[in-house]
């Protein structure tokens, strides 16, 4: 592996950057070229309004909309003013972004262009001292250029850089506390064993708002100097001409987005030369796949890969792996990280045994903001992160995933809690109980199946909770179907039985 230069914090590394590499061009987002130089000046201007708002080292600044430009701008203004970016999803409702918002204590929220016309401004209930600054840069001008650098450098590699939320088990998000050493290491590396360059053109399809669009996407490809291409909403016939028009060579995604890249190529004169790297992040990818995008395309690598937030990067496919090796693991455990495998005493098993998934290394999360008792919870004494995945470790190394031993569910690349659905299903107020089990789904990988039973004397239609939650929900929360019921199912605890619901839900 080659060392990652001594930079310590992301606004050092863009300065780095900028001052050696100032003409690369970092964002390409349609008529939109950002050079090197371009982000260092317009984060250093943003961060400069953010001072003026009274936003000091260490507070939080949500951010939201649609991957674009000015999102890559921000996010960097946000680390240059020493603060800590809190992504918000494009597709979160009021409530959502409203409880993460509250739960971090975010002073600021700086909004993009969003999936509707409508801001989220007019999605949010009341939430008093919350600015909704409309113009940074503007605000700047009261603030030293000066000070702003000063406040730049001194941001610590120990400090954090962001929180992400992540679904849990409880009903609630957690936020995720990632710092900036962490993330630079652990995207270094993934960056050096994908081989992104600075010749690539990355298109960044999954939203800046998730773990990987804003890793594995916006910041690998500052660090590398790769160009990337900001993808807003994903189409795949979209794709196919932005491959052939910008001349892509690197593109990420799930098992899903590579059989439509494949299903437009057997249907259309596609020029898709270009590419060179697939990067999936997914339990298995059928060997049939990559035999096809290799033969097809004319890929040069595909990798595999396996990551959490609570975990940064923990597991890759190399360069020289057997297709059986991509199709059937996600490789092997990245420098400095180590994994086990072990079972309900915690005992480590042999290889080819079944187990959950532990961690250990630089990239375990700093824990979950503000729930000292629940990162307890899931990272023990020792320093290992109890994954809550089941896998396989064989002799070599490689690491299988073979199941989830947490409820959640992954509905086109989003972890979905059930509890958390749960929990705003019940908030449309005509249900006493709501339970949501994940299942396979032939387009989404998983969906889920809501089970709900009424309040006494209320008889809600399914159609009419559906409506009510896609126009409440991110649309990967609302489930694929609604089944009123008269009673759940409960087990010998009295807890509600998800395994008899799971088995229903696959019979129906």
């Amino acid at each position: 592996m080659a060392p990652m230069p001594d930079w310590g914090t992301l606004p050092r590394m863009l300065r780095d950057q900028a001052e050696h590499h100032p003409d690369a061009v970092v964002v390409a987002d349609g008529g939109t070229r950002v050079t090197m130089s371009g982000l260092r000046t317009a984060a250093a201007e943003i961060a400069r309004g953010l001072i003026a708002l009274d936003v000091g080292p260490g507070d939080r600044v949500a951010m939201w909309g649609l991957n674009s430009a000015y999102w890559v701008l921000h996010a960097f203004g946000i680390w240059d003013a020493g603060a800590v970016i809190v992504p918000l999803s494009s597709r979160y409702k009021g409530i959502e972004a409203a409880q993460l918002i509250e739960k971090t204590g975010a002073k600021v929220v700086v909004t993009g262009a969003g999936p509707t016309a409508t801001p989220l401004a007019d999605l949010l209930p009341p939430l008093p001292g919350l600015r909704h600054p409309s113009e940074l840069r503007a605000l700047g001008t009261r603030v030293s250029a000066r000070e702003s650098e000063e406040r730049a450098l001194a941001t610590r590699p120990e400090d954090l850089c962001e929180i992400m939320s992540t679904s849990g088990t409880t009903g609630t998000p957690k936020g995720v506390m990632l710092d900036h050493a962490q993330i630079l290491r652990g995207y270094w590396d993934w960056s050096e064993i994908v081989t992104l360059n600075e010749r690539d053109r990355y298109p960044v399809i999954a939203p800046f708002s998730h773990g990987f669009g804003l890793n594995a996407g916006l910041i690998a490809c500052v660090l590398r100097r790769a160009t990337m291409v900001p993808i807003p909403i994903f189409t795949p016939d979209a794709l196919m001409s932005l491959i052939s028009s910008e001349r892509i060579t690197v593109l990420a995604g799930p098992p899903t987005l590579f059989h439509r890249l494949l299903d437009e190529l057997d249907r259309g004169s596609w020029d898709v030369s270009s590419l060179r790297v697939a990067i999936c992040g997914a339990a298995a990818v059928p060997s049939a796949l990559i035999n096809r995008l290799v033969e097809r395309v004319g890929l040069e690598r595909m990798i595999n890969a396996y990551g959490l937030m609570e975990g940064t990067v923990v597991s890759m496919t190399r360069a020289g792996d057997p297709i059986v090796v991509i199709a059937n693991t996600t490789g092997r455990a990245v420098p400095g990280i180590e994994v086990k495998v072990v079972d309900d005493d915690g005992k480590q098993v042999p290889p080819g045994a079944r187990g959950e998934i532990l961690q250990r290394g630089y990239g375990v999360m700093r824990g979950y903001w503000d729930d000292p008792a629940r990162t307890a919870e899931v990272v023990d004494a020792d320093g290992w992160l109890h994954t809550g995945d089941v896998g396989v470790l064989d002799e070599f190394g490689n690491l299988a995933i073979v199941d989830r031993k947490k409820e959640l569910y992954i509905v086109n690349g989003f972890n979905v809690s059930p509890a958390e659905v749960e929990s705003l299903l019940l908030r449309e107020g005509s249900l006493a109980q709501a339970a949501v089990v994940g299942v396979p789904d032939p387009v989404t990988g998983e969906a889920g199946v809501a089970y709900v039973v009424p309040r006494p004397g209320v008889s809600p239609e399914p159609d009419a909770l559906l409506a009510w939650a896609r126009e409440k929900m991110s649309n990967y929360k609302v489930p694929k179907r609604i089944v009123v019921v008269d009673a759940l199912p409960t087990n010998v605890n009295g807890k509600v039985d998800k395994l008899a619901l799971r088995a229903r839900a696959a019979t129906e």
